[in-house]
């Protein structure tokens, strides 16, 4: 049994590279990176991050976090039919074509799938190469996908909270009154690879009772499936890391919400549509609640007349490390109190082999850091602060 088990997991693994949403996932992270970097050099003539960082972010938590979603619902028994697969695959494609990388999470996708799914097999809808793809479902498979979606949107919180806050990407907006301000965005898109239990295929139950709650056939076959989970968020009131870790213990809270709720369509199958529809409006709920709540905040990177709100600190430059951070103010350049970007750069001017900067952190607290230049250092130290207006117009032009 164990050597069945091991074969049916090495297959199971291999038909990832067969799944479409796979390349596909891969081929969007590379445009986000690309059209941020693109927008980053209209606004500051520099970008902060290459434009392969979102590919870099696509796979490692997720491996980590697949597992452990993996684990649990394989040993809970829970089977997913192909055909929830296939219509979670064939919702994230279409989702896409909207442009909003936020609805290519798993509450979008598979919540989406999971209704279509009810409704297709009423219809007994044939499919080219699947003809048989929708017949033979009956209730006892709605408990096990709103199962798999509560675990993935759980999987989603961590991602947000884990990840979201790196490489938060600086932006400059018009005000409601005209003025240049500065925000932070964060889109994102990770994949999460998870292993799933189809009917049919090679394996046994290990245990009588396993699958808790079959629905009919007794042998199984494992697919890992990458999940998408797409993330959008634009932060003007709050330090990016506060902003962003917030939404992700929201969206966790919200996993565990449905997750009891969807356990309970075992016993009330008519409870997973209420855990399905729970996760699709309480996902719409957070992105409504915190775009509402920021509104009627003022903007945290706007000017000020005490000194320059650093937006942004481009990595390895001498700003990055000076351990300088974003949402922190200067206040002083070697000696000399600026008020603004032009007289940031000629109290820099003062002394080309070294920089002295009194800075005031988030909390309010002096400290200073300093700091010898070298040739070859970035000229402007790597701090992106909002633009004058002036400059602001020559960028845009």
């Amino acid at each position: 049994m164990a050597q069945a088990w091991f074969i049916e997991l090495l297959k199971g693994t291999g038909k990832l590279f067969l799944h479409p949403v796979f390349y596909y996932l891969v081929f969007l992270a590379g445009i986000l990176g690309v059209s941020r970097v693109k927008r980053e050099r209209r606004n500051f003539h520099i970008r902060v991050e290459d434009a392969y960082f979102e590919l870099r972010q696509l796979f490692p938590l997720g491996i980590v976090i697949g597992s452990v979603i993996s684990v649990v619902a394989i040993a809970a028994g829970t089977v997913i039919p192909l055909a929830a697969v296939v219509l979670a695959a064939l919702f994230t494609f279409l989702w896409s074509i909207t442009t909003k990388v936020r609805l290519l999470a798993p509450a979008y996708t598979l919540g989406a799938a999971f209704f279509a799914l009810i409704f297709a097999a009423q219809q007994d809808w044939p499919l080219p190469f699947m003809p048989d793809l929708f017949t033979s479902l009956n209730e006892k498979i709605y408990p096990s996908i709103t199962v798999l979606l509560a675990l993935l949107i759980i999987g989603e919180g961590i991602f947000i909270f884990k990840n979201g806050p790196k490489g938060t990407s600086p932006k400059l907006i018009k005000s409601k009154r005209g003025l240049t301000v500065g925000v932070h965005e964060v889109k994102r898109l990770w994949m999460l690879p998870v292993f799933l239990l189809l009917p049919g295929g090679a394996i046994q139950p290990p245990f009588e009772w396993w699958p808790v709650f079959s629905f009919g056939e007794q042998s199984y076959s494992f697919l890992l499936v990458p999940f998408a989970i797409g993330f959008h968020q634009q932060i003007q009131s709050l330090l990016p890391k506060e902003a962003v870790q917030l939404v992700g213990k929201r969206v966790i809270v919200l996993g565990a919400i449905t997750f009891i709720v969807s356990t309970a369509g075992y016993w009330w199958p008519i409870t997973s549509i209420g855990a399905a529809a729970l996760a699709i409006l309480g996902r719409e709920a957070i992105t409504l609640h915190q775009r509402l709540h920021e509104e009627n905040l003022p903007f945290y990177f706007s000017k000020r007349y005490n000194g320059l709100i650093i937006l942004g600190i481009i990595p390895e430059s001498p700003a990055s490390k000076m351990a300088l951070q974003v949402g922190e103010m200067v206040t002083k350049v070697n000696g000399v109190r600026v008020q603004n970007e032009k007289q940031f750069y000629e109290a820099l001017q003062r002394n080309r082999a070294h920089c002295k900067l009194e800075v005031l952190d988030v909390n309010g607290e002096v400290r200073f850091v300093q700091r010898a230049l070298f040739e070859g250092d970035h000229h402007e130290l790597g701090i992106l602060f909002v633009q004058d207006e002036k400059k602001r117009d020559s960028a845009v032009g």
